[in-house]
C-alpha cells in the first residue's frame, strides 16, 4: 500500500471563498495529491499526499503560481503573531486612507440639496485636488486588491480582489477622464467626479477586514486558553544541579522538581513525595486528587501542597494537553460537509457577477437613462462591491472554528469539523457498561458477618486477601484498609482459579470463594436467601468460612458513576435512543440498566459482536453512536457514525474514536449533541443570511437604489456580523 502523509500550510493572499476553492482545485490536480482542503477563516491548507510521487516544494510552487504563498505550518504562537502583525498593517493603511478620503466625503456630501448648509472648502471642489487625495487610496493603499486580482486573472479566474478593482478602478478612471475634461474646458463648470466613490469604497473594504481579522482572531480563543495552562519553564535536576530550563528543553527521563503551588511541567511519574493535585484543567473536577509515589501526573495540572520530584515520560507534542490542542487545531481547520454548498456557489459566483455588472450598465445606459454614462457606472459599481461572496466564504468555517473551541473547553473533542456535523443527526447511542455506564473498578459494597464483629471479620478476611491479584480481591482489601483496620500478617496463602483462595492468618483457617467452594468442602451456607438477593443486584458475592464453619458474606460490585442516571435523562430528553451493550450477563447487565433508567439491554456481547449490533442499528436506518472505553469497544467505535471515547479509557479506543470526552462524564455526551446541533443551526443561520444578502443586494444594486459606498460598506457589513453570529458559539452555557 502506497504510503500518505499529511502536512498543513500557512496560506497568505485569500480574500475570499473562491480563492480557497481555486487552491483546493489546483493543489488536487497535482500527481501525488489525494486530498486537499483549504480554511479561508484559519488561512491554512490540509494536503494529504504520497512523498514519492510529489515534493513539498512543488505544492508550495504551485501555491504561488495560483498567485498565493504557502509556507510550511508554523506553531500557533507564530501564527497568532503574524496575524497580529496584519492587523497592526491594515490598521495603518486604514487610518491613512480614512485621512485622504474624509475630505472627499465631505465634498460630495456637499453636493446634496438637503445638506446645502454645509460649507464645502473651494479646494474640496477642485477636480485636482481630489485626484491627489484618492490616487494614493487607489493606487498605495488598493495595491493589495490590484495585486490579488492580477494574480487571479493571470490563473483565468475571478476573486473578490477582481470585483474591487473593475468597481473602484471604473469610478477612479472615470473621475480622471472628467478632471481632464473640465481642465480643458472653457466654463469650468463643475466636473461629475467619483473620486469619493473609490476613495470610500477601498477604506470600508479594509474596514471590514480588520474587524472581520479581529473577530476571526477571537474564534481561536479556545487554543489561546489551553496554550497558556502550559508551564513555560521547568525546574530539572541534572548533573547533582537543579537548572531552570524553558519547557522546550525537558527531556524524556528528566527528573523534575516541583514545588507547591506550581504547575505539573510535563506529563511524568512521581518518583518521591506526596501531595495534592488540581486536574480540573483535565477532568472538570474541582476537587484536588491526592498523588503517591508511582502515580502518574499529567502536564499542566497544579500541584497543591507538597515538594514533588517527577520524572518526565512525555514531553514536547506527545503531553496530553499537547495532543489536546492538536486536535482541537484539526478540528478547527477541517471542513464539514455543509461547507461543499458554500465552494460550489463561490466557485461560480464572481464570473456571473462581473456580467450581471456588464448587463446592468448596457441596460441603464442604452435604455433606462441613454446617454447617462455616470448613473450607468455607478449601478455597475454597486452591484460589483455588493456582490462579493466573503461572507459566504467565512459562514461554515467560523462557526466550526468557534463551536469545536466552545466544546474543549468543555472536555470534548471532535477530531473534524464533520464529526461536529454528523453528531447532531443521531439518533441512537450504545453504551458499554464497564467503565462508561459504571467506574470500571469494582468496591466493597456489603459485608454481612454472621459470628464474628465487623472488625474482626474484616481484618481476618482482608489479611486472607492481601495474597491474591485478582481485581475482586483487591477492591476487598482496599475497602477494608479505607475503613482504618490495620491488616495481620498472612501465614499460608493459596489461589484455587475459579473457586477463590484458602489462606490462613492469625491461626485461623480462612475460606473466600464460591458456593462450589464451600461445598466441596462441606462447609453449610447459613444465609442463601440474602446472597441471592445480593446477586440479583448484580453485585459479586463471595462467602467466607473460618476454621471450616460458615462466617459471613462479603459482596463487591463495580459501582455507577454519579453522573450516569443524569446524562441517560438528557439523552432521553434529546430524543435519542438509549441501549446498553456488554459482554456481562443479563442478570449483571439489568442491575445497572434499572438503576441509570435504560430500558434496552444487549447482554454477553463479545467484542466483535458489538460492531455487528452497530451495523444492525444502521441498517435499520439510525445514525448510531457508540460509546466506549476499552480495546475491546475499538472495533465498534470505529463502525459506528459516531465513535465517542471516554478519554480515561484507553489510546486504542480514543485513536478508533471521532469524539473523545477528556472527563471521562457520560453527560459529555449528551453536550456534544448540543453543541452540534447549536453550531449547525448557527452555520445554518450564516449560509442563509449570506446568500440572502447577495440574492437581494444585487437586484437592488441593479435598479439603482443603492450608492456604491453603501454598498461597500454594506459588503464589510455582512461579513463581519457571519464572523460575529460565530462568536455567539462561544457564550454556549450546558
Amino acid at each position: 500500500m502506497e504510503e500518505t502523509k499529511q502536512i498543513n500550510f500557512d496560506i497568505s493572499g485569500m480574500t475570499c471563498a473562491a480563492c480557497a476553492t481555486r487552491i483546493e482545485k489546483g493543489l488536487n490536480k497535482l500527481e501525488g495529491v489525494s486530498l486537499v482542503t483549504v480554511n479561508l477563516a484559519l488561512e491554512t491548507a490540509h494536503v494529504e499526499y504520497a512523498p514519492k510521487d510529489i515534493t513539498l516544494q512543488a505544492m508550495m510552487d504551485k501555491v504561488s503560481h495560483l498567485g498565493y504563498q504557502a509556507n510550511m505550518r508554523e506553531e500557533h504562537k507564530a501564527t497568532m503573531d503574524q496575524r497580529e502583525r496584519e492587523m497592526k498593517s491594515q490598521r495603518l493603511k486604514f487610518i491613512v486612507a480614512a485621512i485622504l478620503s474624509l475630505p472627499l466625503l465631505w465634498a460630495m456630501v456637499g453636493h446634496f440639496t438637503f445638506t446645502s448648509f454645509i460649507t464645502v472648502p473651494e479646494l474640496l471642489m477642485n477636480p485636482w485636488f481630489q485626484l491627489a487625495l484618492a490616487s494614493p487610496v487607489q493606487f498605495v493603499i488598493g495595491k493589495q486588491f490590484y495585486i490579488g486580482a492580477y494574480k487571479a486573472v493571470r490563473n483565468l479566474s475571478a476573486n473578490m480582489d477582481v470585483l474591487i478593482v473593475l468597481g473602484t478602478s471604473a469610478a477612479y478612471l472615470y473621475s480622471l477622464y472628467g478632471t481632464f475634461k473640465w481642465e480643458f474646458s472653457i466654463s469650468h463648470h463643475p466636473a461629475q467626479l467619483y473620486y469619493e466613490t473609490s476613495a470610500i469604497l477601498i477604506t470600508l473594504i479594509i474596514l471590514g477586514k480588520l474587524f472581520e481579522t479581529k473577530a476571526r482572531g477571537r474564534t481561536s480563543e479556545a487554543i489561546k486558553s489551553l496554550m497558556s495552562l502550559q508551564a513555560k519553564t521547568a525546574l530539572v535536576s541534572r548533573e547533582g544541579q537543579e537548572v531552570n530550563l524553558p519547557i522546550e528543553q525537558v527531556q524524556v527521563g528528566d527528573i523534575i522538581i516541583v514545588k507547591p503551588g506550581e504547575k505539573i511541567p510535563v506529563d511524568g511519574r512521581i518518583i518521591d513525595g506526596f501531595s495534592s493535585l488540581d486536574e480540573s484543567m483535565l477532568t472538570g473536577e474541582s476537587i484536588p486528587v491526592e498523588k503517591v509515589i508511582g502515580d502518574s501526573v499529567v502536564g499542566a495540572t497544579l500541584n497543591k501542597n507538597g515538594r514533588l520530584r517527577i520524572q518526565a515520560t512525555q514531553v514536547g507534542e506527545a503531553t496530553v494537553l499537547a495532543q489536546i490542542i492538536k486536535v482541537v487545531e484539526d478540528a478547527q481547520g477541517s471542513k464539514a460537509p455543509i461547507q461543499r454548498i458554500a465552494d460550489k456557489i463561490s466557485a461560480v459566483f464572481v464570473p456571473i457577477v462581473i456580467a450581471i455588472a456588464a448587463l446592468t450598465f448596457i441596460v441603464w445606459y442604452f435604455w433606462i437613462s441613454p446617454d447617462e454614462f455616470a448613473q450607468a457606472l455607478e449601478n455597475a459599481i454597486a452591484v460589483l462591491v455588493i456582490a462579493c461572496p466573503c461572507a459566504l466564504g467565512l459562514a461554515t468555517p467560523t462557526s466550526i472554528m468557534a463551536g469545536s473551541g466552545r466544546a474543549a473547553e468543555y472536555g470534548i473533542l471532535f477530531k473534524g469539523g464533520e464529526h461536529l456535523e454528523a453528531t447532531h443527526q443521531l439518533k441512537v447511542i450504545l453504551l458499554d457498561k464497564t467503565g462508561t455506564i459504571t467506574n470500571g473498578h469494582p468496591k466493597l459494597t456489603n459485608v454481612l458477618p454472621s459470628r464474628l464483629d465487623r472488625v474482626e471479620f474484616l481484618q481476618l478476611v482482608g489479611s486472607a486477601e492481601m495474597g491474591s491479584e485478582h481485581p475482586l480481591a483487591q477492591a476487598i482489601v482496599q475497602g477494608i484498609k479505607a475503613e482504618g483496620i490495620e491488616l495481620l500478617e498472612l501465614e499460608f496463602f493459596e489461589a484455587l482459579p475459579g473457586f477463590g483462595i484458602h489462606a490462613k492468618v492469625a491461626a485461623n483457617d480462612i475460606w473466600v470463594g464460591t458456593r462450589e467452594l464451600m461445598s466441596n468442602h462441606g462447609i453449610q451456607i447459613a444465609n442463601e436467601q440474602e446472597m441471592r438477593l445480593l446477586e440479583n443486584t448484580g453485585k459479586t458475592a463471595m462467602i467466607v468460612a473460618i476454621n471450616d464453619e460458615f462466617a459471613g458474606i462479603i459482596a463487591v460490585a463495580d459501582t455507577v458513576k454519579d453522573s450516569s442516571r443524569e446524562a441517560i435523562n438528557r439523552l432521553i430528553h434529546l430524543g435519542i435512543k438509549v441501549v446498553m451493550i456488554t459482554g456481562d450477563n443479563i442478570r449483571s447487565a439489568k442491575a445497572i440498566a434499572d438503576q441509570v433508567g435504560i430500558q434496552i439491554i444487549l447482554a454477553g456481547i463479545l467484542p466483535e459482536g458489538k460492531a455487528l449490533e452497530v451495523k444492525k442499528m444502521q441498517e435499520t436506518g439510525y445514525k448510531v453512536g457508540m460509546v466506549g472505553d476499552g480495546i475491546n469497544d475499538a472495533p465498534a467505535l470505529a463502525i459506528a457514525d459516531i465513535g465517542i471515547a471516554i478519554g480515561t479509557g484507553t489510546d486504542v479506543a480514543m485513536a478508533a474514536a471521532d469524539i473523545t470526552l477528556i472527563r471521562g462524564d457520560l453527560r459529555s455526551i449528551a453536550d456534544a449533541i448540543t453543541i452540534s446541533r447549536i453550531t449547525m443551526k448557527n452555520i445554518k443561520q450564516n449560509l442563509f443570511w449570506a446568500l440572502a444578502f447577495n440574492t437581494l443586494g444585487i437586484p437592488i444594486a441593479a435598479l439603482g437604489l443603492l450608492a456604491p459606498w453603501v454598498a461597500g460598506a454594506a459588503m464589510a457589513l455582512s461579513s463581519v456580523s457571519v464572523v460575529l453570529n460565530s462568536l455567539r458559539l462561544q457564550k454556549i452555557k450546558l
